[in-house]
């Protein structure tokens, strides 16, 4: 039984390795692939597209399925967008844990204003990966590059189109405050996919949940879930 781990845009493995190792504790084959432009350097983001990390998880997903005979995904902000393009794409996925998962197109507003930055030539604005309530920065990069975020809000807009494809049971663990992401997006899987959704809200964190003060929480009720789809 295997077990895919994916991150979120400007991030890195780091904030998932406790997730991985957990799962990995429970007995299954985890893979935790660092995506394309990721963990290195801003400049190399730079020069990646949702086209880039949309098959690089497609491609572990598959690598893993070839030796598993169930395969679950767990996907934090993009990483859960991700993880619900792969089971758009692959049917028989087991399972998805998506943790404040950033798959609904931004309000239109955002988008006009991000393609207007990058029309006036600028490449980077404020990082994400400050989000976390307990104030700890983590290893994520020092800013977010934005035209590789404009092939992002493409992808995530397919991916919202297609949220009826994707049947598989789904733990969906939204925090209560998120300033990355809107709320939306969690209610967007609990209406539109077609398998059942057991919907958990963080009271303690806010968007890089792995990283802040119900990681714990988060482990628990994710291996619970793994049990449940992969057994």
């Amino acid at each position: 039984m295997g077990v895919l781990v994916l991150h979120g845009y400007t991030g890195n493995p780091e904030e998932m390795r406790a997730l991985a190792e957990a799962a990995a504790n429970a007995g299954y084959s985890v893979e935790l692939p660092r995506l394309p432009g990721h963990g290195t350097s801003v400049e190399d983001l730079m020069t990646t597209t949702w086209d880039d990390w949309s098959k690089a998880a497609a491609a572990t997903y598959e690598e893993l399925a070839v030796r598993c005979d169930k395969v679950a995904i767990i996907g934090l902000s993009m990483g859960a967008g991700l993880a619900l393009h792969v089971a758009e794409h692959h049917r028989e996925v087991a399972g998805l844990v998506l943790i404040n998962p950033f798959c609904k197109p931004p309000a239109p507003e955002l988008v006009t204003g991000l393609n207007d930055l990058v029309a006036a030539g600028v490449e980077t604005s404020e990082s994400i990966g400050s989000d976390i309530k307990h104030g700890q920065r983590t290893a994520q990069y020092n800013a977010t590059p934005l035209r590789p975020a404009q092939t992002l809000f493409d992808g995530i807009t397919h991916v919202y189109n297609s949220l009826g494809l994707v049947s598989a049971p789904i733990l969906l663990l939204a925090s209560r405050e998120d300033h990355v992401v809107p709320s939306d997006n969690s209610d967007a899987v609990e209406d539109l996919t077609k398998g059942t959704v057991e919907r958990v809200w963080l009271e303690n964190s806010y968007h890089v949940a792995t990283l802040d003060n119900d990681a714990a929480l988060i482990e628990s009720l994710s291996v619970r879930f793994l049990e449940g789809v992969l057994t």
